[in-house]
């Protein structure tokens, strides 16, 4: 156990948090001029003079959960695995994100796709100009859920950035996701129609020109399997190739442990392959 105090109110706290069993090794910056809270992994191998490494961007950066945290989450585990294969990982909060106050979560409002992108991009040249061997020709997001969309935004709308995305149970039309949640960011679906299909996939489903790969939970009661089976059959319709993975009897969040290690090592395969990663000997 290890403890320090922290005042609230003027009123003194003490804590004490456990220490991980893992030393996840994890760097909390404040990226660009937004300070975007951002948590960067390296290889523990990687020295100076070392080829450049490969990115992978893996936030979650939607509305309702704040990723970067200077306790060690457990979600960053698997940014640790991907940074050991011989990637920068980059997860960064960016605009729309709890724990900045109520005016960086509405900052997304009528928009929920095109500021959240922007501020991930700019988390992005943040790092690389910080440590100065990020290769930038080789680039990934990876997402589930709100990131998994975010990862299908970024191939789709940003090919300049991006070479490669993983779309885990993306939302691709606002539309049939849950009205209350919608209607609280987009408006009303008949009063803003046009907020509703630019925070969308299907409608630009022609422009893809990087690889994509989509993971679906074929019993996902959150995001419906309908979501990603739409916009594989859009892009199928459109002449584009994509990668689409389903998991019978999964749901929104992954409970099978042999599932995740054999999805994870899918997902590192495919990013090994569209960004020309060689495995580290």
């Amino acid at each position: 156990m290890t403890g320090r105090r922290i005042a609230i109110n003027s009123h003194r706290i003490e804590s004490r948090p456990e220490r991980p069993h893992l030393e996840l090794d994890v760097e909390l910056i404040k990226a660009g001029p937004d300070e975007l809270r951002t948590a960067v992994f390296r290889p523990s191998w990687h020295r100076p003079g070392m080829p450049n490494l490969p990115v992978l961007l893996n936030p979650y950066a939607g509305p309702g959960f704040q990723l970067v945290m200077a306790y060690p989450a457990p979600y960053y585990a698997v940014s640790r695995w991907f940074a050991e294969q011989g990637f920068v990982v980059i997860s960064a909060d960016g605009r729309g994100t709890p724990g900045r106050g109520p005016s960086y979560e509405r900052a997304v409002h009528g928009d929920v796709k095109g500021p959240a992108l922007d501020d991930q991009i700019a988390a992005l040249h943040h790092v690389a100009e910080r440590y100065g061997d990020l290769d930038l020709e080789r680039v990934a997001l990876r997402g589930w859920s709100y990131s998994g969309f975010l990862a299908a935004a970024a191939v789709i709308h940003r090919p300049d950035v991006f070479r490669a995305g993983i779309a885990g149970a993306p939302v691709t039309d606002q539309r049939q996701y849950d009205s209350y949640w919608k209607e609280r960011f987009l408006g009303h679906p008949d009063e803003e129609p046009e907020a509703y299909r630019r925070g969308s996939l299907l409608p630009y489903a022609t422009e893809l020109t990087r690889p994509l790969l989509i993971v679906q939970g074929l019993a996902d009661t959150n995001v419906w399997s309908s979501h990603a089976l739409r916009l594989s059959g859009a892009l199928s319709a459109a002449g584009k190739q994509h990668e689409l993975i389903v998991l019978p009897g999964e749901g929104h969040s992954i409970s099978d442990e042999d599932t995740i290690a054999n999805l994870l090592h899918r997902e590192l395969d495919f990013l090994r392959r569209t960004l020309g990663v060689p495995a580290p000997e």
